[in-house]
């Protein structure tokens, strides 16, 4: 594809159509995930960013091979790979003396990095050792946020937008029942972080609403928040900013109540009452011919002869 004043200009129609689905679009593809690792890592690491990956298939992708990088001190290899491989989140984990057992979650803005929040990994208990029912590929997860820290500290409720991008799947329109069957609860206290697993099932109850049950099928992380990187509060509004073609349009003369009743409002000209039809009855009508006394008086005379 040839470059002409910083514009690409392709040759082919393959390449026509790579383009026009990398350009910008009023709504945007659903949100794929990279996962990588750093220079060192761990076996707890590796497994971990295995389990993530299981949970988010298919709309991720994993590197295999070791990247020698930092993202807090130079992201331009991250961003590299996310245009390369058209992803707004990343994953990436690592080890060392100085931070063990660290995933750091990211998410990019036009191809550079807008929020990275470092969780160490404390206690974790992956797919392979709790041994339950998983549920299947694609599954979109129900996501519960527990913990005062979440509202009140601004860290916190960075880290839930980032979560809930990171693991809430694609937009859809309408979910059925069954298709509710799994959750991903996390749950702030004490400085620490929660992430629990569960997959619902759904039970005989008598009636028609089915009784709940949560089994624990993994993984299970406890997490300490470490280090932050995070976008300024005019950066953050412009990467959720909404084109105005999605916004709904406000219709004239039409209320909600609190029960959500629909009333509108008609706008009418002055009505002339003299002008106004009313109801016609039969006693009212005017005749079409008018009868002579005399024709009336031989018409009785001729019935009463023929009788």
């Amino acid at each position: 594809m040839p470059q002409r004043d910083g514009i690409v200009k392709p040759k082919t129609k393959r390449s026509k159509r790579f383009l026009q689905s990398r350009e910008g679009k009023l709504k945007e593809n659903i949100k794929n995930a990279m996962i990588m690792k750093g220079g060192n890592s761990s076996e707890t690491v590796t497994q971990a960013l295995k389990d993530i990956y299981a949970l988010k298939k298919p709309n991720a992708v994993m590197y295999k091979k070791k990247n020698i990088t930092r993202p807090f001190e130079d992201q331009t290899s991250l961003e590299f790979f996310s245009k390369k491989s058209d992803c707004s989140l990343f994953l990436f984990g690592s080890h060392n003396k100085k931070r063990p057992n660290n995933l750091i979650f990211g998410r990019m803005f036009d191809f550079h990095v807008l929020d990275m929040i470092e969780l160490g990994i404390e206690k974790f208990s992956s797919l392979k050792e709790i041994k339950k029912s998983t549920c299947p590929e694609g599954t979109k997860p129900m996501l519960v946020f527990a913990g005062e820290a979440f509202d009140i500290d601004n860290e916190y409720k960075r880290l839930r937008s980032v979560l809930t991008d990171f693991f809430r799947g694609p937009n859809v329109n309408s979910v059925r029942l069954a298709g509710l069957e799994h959750l991903l609860h996390f749950t702030a206290l004490e400085g620490k972080i929660y992430m629990r697993s569960y997959k619902v099932l759904l039970k005989k109850s008598g009636c028609r609403t089915p009784r709940i049950e949560l089994e624990e099928m993994g993984p299970s992380f406890d997490f300490t928040l470490r280090r932050t990187h995070l976008a300024s509060d005019d950066l953050s509004k412009t990467a959720h900013r909404q084109p105005k073609a999605l916004k709904p349009k406000k219709k004239k003369n039409v209320s909600h109540d609190a029960f959500g009743t629909k009333f509108g409002r008609l706008h009418m000209q002055k009505q002339n009452l003299a002008k106004l039809q009313t109801r016609k009855l039969k006693g009212l009508r005017k005749r079409r011919g008018g009868t002579v006394e005399g024709e009336e008086e031989t018409s009785l005379k001729k019935t009463k002869t023929d009788e």
